[in-house]
């Protein structure tokens, strides 16, 4: 049987392969598709294929759908932002059309769980989205679920954001909305299940946990985990759709992804999951018990996944450190080639600083130091290559690939955990050199701290990036100079 994991790369597609993989039912091949292969080659799962694929470009389709017996359709566009509810319907009909070309035998579909008389596009998608799968044809599972408790889930994030962030909550009403969330575990298992079994048939399905809870008691519970209290007023002036406008200043998880969910909460989420517990018996965590299973995972560092989304070791094993980063970077093209470029960025640090406006990096380091932390160490085991585990002045090297991507993990004293992350990429007009700064942000301060560098960010990272690009071309050119000598 071969089974294609469609939108591997997300969420729920990054935690489903590996269970698939530990069923070792012989003979079972699995494909895993994503629009970005370079996120699929990271997981670095064995044993299975990868493909790139987009449900938006239909001639893409074909072979990630080739032979295959049973696919899971995993893939939304919130991120995309406004308009991307008719992207959702448009990604399911090509997807479908495919599909049933391939002659495949079964989809499974992850939808969400449909309150009476809702008006949130995100829900609305997500119903349509099942109808054009069945539409054309297909014999569909789908299975329709709330809250998802585990760690990097952006709905379960975006609580705890808001807990970890906001010692003073001023809510609209839907913070009293019921739901019934379901463990990763759980809905895993579900999914799992549905893949595998040969008796499978086409239905649609609640999935929840066993108890139902408001959002105000499952922020409460977050909080105690973390020693945040926090004062949460519900006030009856404010609507989903308002509140969703300030979660940029207040949460890491994508802006898109969190205002989608926030303006679906205006009514209650309780799933009817009598069916599938019937179908699929398993026993369900608690909403405490899913809190404890995400403390686990994390302190286990489990979470299979790059480190950029929520690693615990890069959250300094922090968990009122934000699970996703807030990000800042820029990029340059240099007419170098990647290995030349690369000779320039293994010397950062020490005497040659940071390519760009070294100075403000300086005072940076000069206000570390004061605080009593470790700004002005100024050292390199070597002044010209690393290896992972340097020491570079207050960084060090927690990731290395030659010719491609060098991970710094940030050392100075500040209220979060934070990494800079140079990316090479060669292409036919030389190499593009980019770098990216993450920040995971402890708290309120953590978040005032990222924004007082904003200014900062808007010129730095570009400046930087074509600092290393102009020093590669010159050190190229001297070295080719030298050779035709």
């Amino acid at each position: 049987m071969r089974i294609l994991i469609f939108g591997a790369s997300g969420y729920i597609g990054t935690n489903l392969v590996p269970q698939l993989l530990l069923a070792q039912v012989p003979g079972l091949l699995l494909r895993a598709s994503s629009r970005n292969s370079k996120v699929l080659e990271a997981r670095a799962w064995q044993g299975v294929e990868l493909v790139q694929a987009d449900a938006l470009r239909p001639q893409t389709l074909g072979p990630a759908l080739a032979g295959v017996d049973v696919a899971y359709y995993l893939v939304h566009s919130m991120a995309s932002g406004k308009g991307f509810d008719q992207l959702d319907l448009d990604a399911a009909r090509n997807f479908a059309a495919a599909a049933v070309t391939a002659g495949v035998g079964r989809v499974i579909y992850l939808g969400g769980l449909i309150p009476p008389d809702s008006r949130s596009p995100h829900l609305r998608s997500r119903a349509a989205t099942g109808e054009v799968l069945r539409s054309a044809g297909l014999p569909v599972i789908e299975l329709r679920a709330g809250i998802i408790v585990g760690p990097g889930s952006a709905a379960f994030e975006v609580m705890r954001d808001l807990v970890n962030h906001l010692p003073v909550m001023i809510t609209p009403r839907w913070v009293r909305a019921q739901c019934s969330p379901i463990a990763l575990s759980n809905l895993i298992r579900y999914l799992v299940e549905f893949g595998l079994s040969e008796s499978a048939q086409p239905a649609i399905y609640d999935v929840g946990g066993p108890a139902v809870v408001s959002y105000q008691q499952m922020m409460l519970a977050i909080g105690r985990r973390t020693g945040k209290r926090p004062l949460i007023i519900p006030v009856p002036l404010l609507s989903p759709g308002l509140s969703s406008w300030w979660l940029r200043l207040v949460t890491s998880v994508p802006t898109p992804i969190a205002k989608a969910l926030i303006a679906g909460l205006e009514h209650d989420f309780v799933a009817d999951s009598s069916a599938i517990e019937q179908r699929c018996p398993q026993r369900l965590l608690s909403f405490e018990e899913a809190l404890d299973e995400v403390e686990r995972v994390e302190r286990d560092n489990a979470v299979p996944a790059q480190w950029v989304e929520g690693a615990f070791p890069i959250r300094d094993y922090n968990p009122a450190y934000g699970f996703y980063a807030k990000k800042a970077g820029g990029s340059a093209v240099s007419a170098a080639s990647a290995a030349t470029c690369w000779r320039v960025v293994q010397t950062i640090g020490g005497d040659q600083g940071y390519f760009y406006l070294n100075p403000l990096w300086r005072l940076r380091e000069f206000l570390d130091w004061c605080v009593g932390g470790k700004g002005l160490r100024h050292q390199r085991r070597d002044p010209a290559r690393l290896r992972l585990g340097d020491v570079v002045d207050s960084w060090r090297v927690i990731g290395l690939q030659e010719e491609r991507r060098l991970t710094l993990k940030f050392g100075m004293k500040a209220p979060g955990a934070g990494v800079l992350e140079f990316e090479l990429e060669q292409q036919p007009e030389g190499c593009r050199v980019t770098a990216t700064a993450y920040w995971h942000p402890a708290g309120v301060w953590g978040l005032l701290y990222w924004y007082a560098l904003i200014p900062a960010h808007l010129v730095i990272f570009k400046g930087m990036t074509q600092a290393i690009a102009a020093q590669a071309e010159a050190l190229q050119r001297a070295e080719q100079g030298a050779g035709a000598g």
